[in-house]
């Protein structure tokens, strides 16, 4: 059994090479981890950015599992927190939307990817656009500090998800909010998919089950949770063969288990429970 840091580490490790590929070679792949390339498809994970106003080809890596800031209800003027930020694109859209009163900071614990955003921002001429390297489970921000949070498909990532949740809580303003998407389980995933260190930075098997991850949020003291989009996440065959036999791809394919990314919205309420810090 991995631990947190080793489980950390293999993520850092895979991203600081997914920073120096193509597009092309991240999107034709499992959310990057281009050992598990398909055949079968051009994508799995991600949807197509390229129609929001903001959107820059050279901030898209193609590892994302929705569209985040499609239903993040960005205003003139909010500040931002984009977390897992990569190589900028959500940061760059969310800053469309914030204009150039508002505020976008973008946190990732990547050199090689904070690294590549901010030549991406320097490029855009965007001042209001920061990148910050952190860990999302202690945030490099001050408490209250944000209107919306936004992130894509990263939550999956980190081992101890209620850590994540709680910044998220804490980095937020009164009634401010976060709209998330991520992947998530319905049944059991296989062990040895579970356990594959490729998938698990590949989106999947780091994933939890669909009704734990809201529970975690509702603890957090959340209100107002909504699905904003949910869509299956179909793996091809030639992925799967690459962690199980036919006969265990076959009892897969046969069982309720479902992978699936989500939207997720919630907001943080105007009082929450003692000792939560934000009254």
């Amino acid at each position: 059994m991995q631990t947190d840091q080793e489980l950390k580490e293999l993520v850092r490790q895979k991203y600081s090479e997914i920073a120096l590929q193509d597009k092309d070679t991240n999107a034709a792949s499992c959310c990057g981890a281009n050992s598990c390339c398909s055949t079968e498809v051009y994508n799995i994970m991600s949807e197509d950015y390229t129609k929001l106003e903001g959107y820059n080809p050279d901030a898209d890596l193609g590892l994302g599992c929705g569209l985040p800031t499609e239903f993040a209800r960005i205003k003139p003027g909010d500040i931002v927190i984009d977390l897992g930020s990569g190589a900028g694109n959500d940061c760059f859209i969310a800053r469309s939307q914030t204009g150039e009163t508002g505020k976008v900071i973008g946190i990732d614990f990547t050199e090689a990817m904070i690294a590549k955003a901010r030549t991406n921002a320097e490029k855009l001429g965007y001042h209001n656009v920061e990148f910050r390297q952190g860990d999302i489970e202690q945030m490099p921000v001050g408490a209250g500090l944000a209107d919306v949070v936004v992130s894509n498909c990263v939550l999956n990532l980190v081992p101890n998800k209620r850590n994540v949740v709680s910044e998220i809580f804490r980095v937020l303003k009164t009634n401010g909010h976060f709209s998330i998407s991520d992947i998530v389980l319905i049944g059991k995933l296989p062990e040895n998919l579970q356990n594959a260190a490729e998938m698990y930075a590949g989106c999947v098997s780091g994933a939890i089950q669909k009704d734990e991850y809201l529970q975690i949020i509702r603890e957090a003291g959340f209100e107002h949770i909504t699905i904003q989009k949910e869509k299956a996440i179909f793996i091809p065959d030639d992925i799967l063969s690459q962690y199980m036999n036919s006969e265990e791809i076959a009892a897969y394919r046969a069982s309720d288990t479902g992978i699936y990314s989500i939207t997720v919205y919630g907001r943080k309420p105007n009082c929450c429970t003692p000792g939560s810090g934000c009254c």
